[in-house]
């Protein structure tokens, strides 16, 4: 189960809206056939375990169907509903598996223990819960977006000491070094989307794509949250070739002109009522949500941080932080917004994981929100 879960961390940030699968057939203890899932759409690990394995006994001439009993280790339920492509129990059924070993059930409470049950009433030995929790955190954002609607929401910051992003006048290039940009950008090749404000676009007028040499298979979308239409025409983000990966959330306020030149340059735009001096941005997450975006990375500036956290919308955050002091009360914090009023309102981190930025003396910070 363990070579199942490292074969299905390959398909990280390459499946969404699926889930990250890996999957290892076995026969007298040995690995016949392993596969894990690579594209939405494309075969799942399952099936490709069984296609491997197909190819290897006829390559080897091994015989393995002759009698033998194989077990197949998958990291989630196998599927039972026919989608983009037919269900994996179906072929599980077929390929006469005499043993399944589930890490997590399907998260969907549509399908959730159904793939089991098929298997059992064919006869098939089935067992979960081995690794269940390994599973279930591989694919958090799966899960979470499942069965909410609401991507997974990691708030990233690269700051100072301090916590500043920015100097008193807005000076910020850079705070980190090319080491942890490359691993930001890692982060951000894993992500459906990433969310920034108004005035991040307005004053650094930033690409938000993936580069610095990080491989993905597409851009994620690129989402601006501006309840007034402040971002000027001439954006990056609106002029770009990766334009038609842009999404404007704006409201109702937002001058009506505004809303409908975007369109017609590739931007996709959604409008939400205002609400509380801007856009709920719960809604926005959800209307994401509607789009498969089954993650989305913050990445700034602080008021966008500050809100999202005010909204108690932040599961995960991942924080670089620098060797340096920035200072003065007019610089920038990593988390602006109302804050809490009191101590005990703060917002709580567990699963910290501390990691020296390669090369640097630089810290990154990985942890979740506690509810």
């Amino acid at each position: 189960m363990r070579w199942a879960l490292a074969l299905a961390r390959r398909g990280l940030g390459k499946t969404s809206p699926n889930p990250a699968v890996g999957a290892v057939l076995v026969s007298s203890g040995r690995i016949i056939g392993e596969g894990w899932h690579k594209k939405a759409g494309g075969p799942h690990a399952e099936v490709l375990a069984l296609r491997n394995m197909e190819g290897h006994a006829k390559h080897k001439q091994s015989g393995e169907r002759g009698g033998r009993a194989l077990t197949l280790y998958a990291t989630l339920e196998p599927c039972c509903t026919h989608g983009r492509t037919p269900p994996c129990t179906d072929a599980i059924i077929a390929a006469d598996i005499k043993r399944v070993v589930v890490a997590a059930r399907d998260p969907n409470p549509k399908h959730s223990g159904r793939g089991l049950t098929i298997l059992r009433r064919a006869g098939i030995r089935v067992e979960s819960g081995l690794l269940a929790d390994e599973a279930a955190r591989m694919n958090e954002a799966f899960n979470k977006w499942i069965t909410t609607g609401i991507p997974l929401v990691i708030a990233k910051a690269a700051m100072s000491l301090d916590g500043k992003i920015a100097t008193r006048i807005g000076d910020s290039k850079w705070i980190t070094s090319d080491a942890a940009r490359r691993y930001a950008h890692k982060l951000r090749a894993q992500v459906d989307a990433i969310i920034v404000g108004a005035n991040t676009v307005i004053h650094d007028d930033p690409r938000l794509t993936v580069r610095h040499g990080v491989r993905c298979t597409k851009q994620p979308w690129r989402v601006v949250v501006d309840a007034r239409g402040r971002c000027p025409k001439n954006a990056k983000l609106f002029t770009d070739a990766d334009r038609s990966r842009t999404i404007v959330i704006t409201s109702d306020k937002s001058p009506g002109h505004w809303q409908r030149y975007l369109p017609l340059e590739g931007i996709t735009v959604i409008t939400l009522p205002w609400k509380r001096g801007g856009v709920d941005l719960r809604a926005a997450l959800r209307a994401l949500g509607r789009m498969n975006a089954t993650s989305v990375l913050v990445e700034g500036g602080g008021e966008m941080l500050g809100a999202m956290f005010d909204a108690q919308l932040v599961d995960r955050v991942a924080l670089f932080h620098a060797p340096i002091i920035i200072g003065g009360c007019l610089a920038v914090p990593a988390v602006g917004g109302k804050g809490v009023a009191q101590v005990r309102q703060a917002v709580r981190l567990r699963d910290c994981h501390w990691s020296r930025v390669r090369g640097t003396n630089e810290m990154l910070l990985e942890a979740s929100v506690a509810p």
